[in-house]
C-alpha cells in the first residue's frame, strides 16, 4: 500500500491546466481568472453621500444637540444621478440621497435620522453636529485608475463578478473547467425499473458521480453502462478521449478483478493501478489516454465517491487553475467513540456534525460499509482518524465536508 499523499502527488503531478477561454462575467463566477484585470477608471467615480439627509457645511453644525437645535435653509434636494447645479453656502443645505453627487460647497452630510424638516420643506432643523468628511464617499477611495482589481489565478466570487461589472469589464479570461465523461462497467449492473434478476444490482454510482461533479460545477457527458465487452468498453474510451477533457470509470480496478476495462486501459494508455493505505476507497487506478486523464474508481459506492473526494476532484480544481485543491481540513470534538483496529490505513469514517455551546461535534454514523450508501446519505462530513485504536469520545477530530 501507498500513502494517500504518495497517491494525490502523483496524479496532481500529471493532470495539465487547462487553457483559457474568453467569458462574459455572467457566466464566470466560480471560474479561476486566467489574466489580471486593472481598473480603468475611479470608483466611486465621484464625491457622494453614504446616507440619506442633508448636505452641509461642517461648521454650520457646531454645537446642534436634540436640547439645541441648529437650523438651516434648505436650497435644493440632489437625488441619485442628477447633477446639482447650485452651490452651498453658509447656513445652507440641501436634500440628498444615497449615492447622489455633492453640490459644491459641501464639506459634510448629516443623517436625516438626525433631522427635522418644517412642514414647507425650507428649513431643517439639526440635532447634531458632524465634522468635515462625514458620510461622504470620495471619488477613487476604493480604486484609482491602474489599480489591480482581480490578479491572475483569482477563483472569482460573485463578489468579483459585481467589481467587474463596477468598472466596465463585462469580458474576462479565465481557466476552462473540465468536461468530465463517466461510465460504469459490469455485466452485473443494469439501470431502469425493471425487477432485478438473480446476480443483477441497480448501478448508482454513476448517478452518484454525476450529482457529485455537477455540484462541483462540472459539465459532465454521461456515457453511460457499458457491459463486459472488449469491444464496447475500448468504442466508449475512444468516445470519451475525443470529446472530455477527463474520464472517470468505476469498478475493476481491484487486484482480484477480471475486467476488460483493465486489459482496454492498460492497452491504450498508461495506467497506474494502486493500492492506497485507506479505508474505503483502497484501490485506485489514474494513467494518460491519448493525454487525457483516466481516474478508475473503485466499485463499492461509498468508495468510489470517497475517492473523488480524495484524488479526482482536487486534480479537476488543478485542471481548472485553482491553487488550494485538496479538502479543507477542519477540527471538532468526538461526541461519540470513533472505534477501529490498526490495520496500516486512514480511516475517511462517515459522521454528521452538530453544534453545542459554539463547538462542532462529530458522531459517527452508524451504517460504515462501503456497500451502504445510505449511510453515506445520512453523513455530511468524513473523519479523518489515524491508524491504531480509533478516537474516544470528548478527544479532537479532524475531518472536512463532503
Amino acid at each position: 500500500m501507498i500513502p494517500l499523499k504518495d497517491a494525490q502527488d502523483y496524479v496532481l503531478g500529471k493532470v495539465p491546466k487547462l487553457p483559457a477561454e474568453e467569458l462574459e462575467i455572467t457566466s464566470a463566477c466560480s471560474h479561476v481568472i486566467a489574466k489580471a484585470v486593472t481598473s480603468g477608471e475611479l470608483v466611486p467615480p465621484f464625491d457622494n453621500t453614504a446616507v440619506d439627509g442633508y448636505a452641509v457645511r461642517a461648521a454650520d453644525t457646531d454645537g446642534a444637540s436634540e436640547n439645541n437645535e441648529v437650523s438651516l435653509e434648505v436650497i435644493g434636494t440632489v437625488p441619485a444621478g442628477s447633477q446639482p447645479n447650485f452651490e452651498i453656502q453658509g447656513g445652507q443645505s440641501a436634500k440628498i440621497m444615497t449615492g447622489a453627487p455633492l453640490p459644491r460647497g459641501t464639506d459634510a452630510v448629516v443623517m436625516v435620522e438626525w433631522t427635522n424638516s418644517s412642514d414647507d420643506g425650507r428649513t431643517v432643523h439639526i440635532s447634531r453636529g458632524v465634522e468635515q468628511g462625514a458620510h461622504i464617499r470620495r471619488a477613487g477611495e476604493d480604486l484609482q485608475p491602474d489599480d489591480q482589481v482581480i490578479s491572475e489565478g483569482t477563483l472569482l466570487t460573485p463578489a468579483h463578478i459585481g467589481l467587474l461589472a463596477g468598472i466596465g469589464v463585462y469580458q474576462v479570461s479565465a481557466v476552462r473547467r473540465p468536461v468530465v465523461g463517466i461510465f460504469s462497467t459490469g455485466d452485473e449492473l443494469v439501470e431502469g425499473t425493471q425487477a432485478l434478476a438473480p446476480g443483477q444490482i441497480r448501478d448508482s454510482n454513476r448517478f452518484s458521480l454525476m450529482a457529485l461533479l455537477e455540484r462541483d460545477g462540472f459539465e459532465t457527458v454521461n456515457l453511460g453502462l457499458i457491459h463486459d465487452d472488449k469491444g464496447a468498453i475500448e468504442s466508449t474510451i475512444r468516445e470519451g478521449v475525443d470529446i472530455c477533457d477527463v474520464l472517470l470509470t468505476t469498478g475493476g480496478v481491484s487486484m482480484g478483478d477480471y475486467d476488460y476495462v483493465k486489459v482496454v486501459l492498460n492497452e491504450m494508455g498508461d495506467m497506474r493501478w494502486m493500492q492506497i493505505a485507506i479505508k474505503p476507497a483502497k484501490p485506485f487506478a489514474f494513467g494518460m489516454v491519448q493525454d487525457v486523464p483516466v481516474f478508475g474508481l473503485p466499485g463499492n459506492p461509498v468508495s468510489s465517491m470517497v475517492s473523488y473526494l480524495l484524488l479526482a476532484k482536487p486534480s479537476l480544481y488543478k485542471m481548472m487553475g485553482r491553487k488550494n485543491v485538496l479538502p479543507d481540513h477542519l477540527f471538532g470534538i468526538a461526541a461519540d467513540d470513533f472505534h477501529r483496529r490498526a490495520d496500516g490505513k486512514t480511516h475517511f469514517v462517515r459522521a454528521f456534525l452538530h453544534q453545542e455551546n459554539h463547538q462542532t461535534f462529530l458522531s459517527p454514523v452508524w451504517k460504515q460499509g462501503s456497500h451502504q450508501l445510505s449511510g453515506m446519505a445520512e453523513a455530511d462530513t468524513l473523519a479523518i482518524i489515524p491508524d491504531g485504536e480509533g478516537s474516544p469520545k470528548g478527544s479532537p477530530v479532524e475531518f472536512f465536508r463532503i
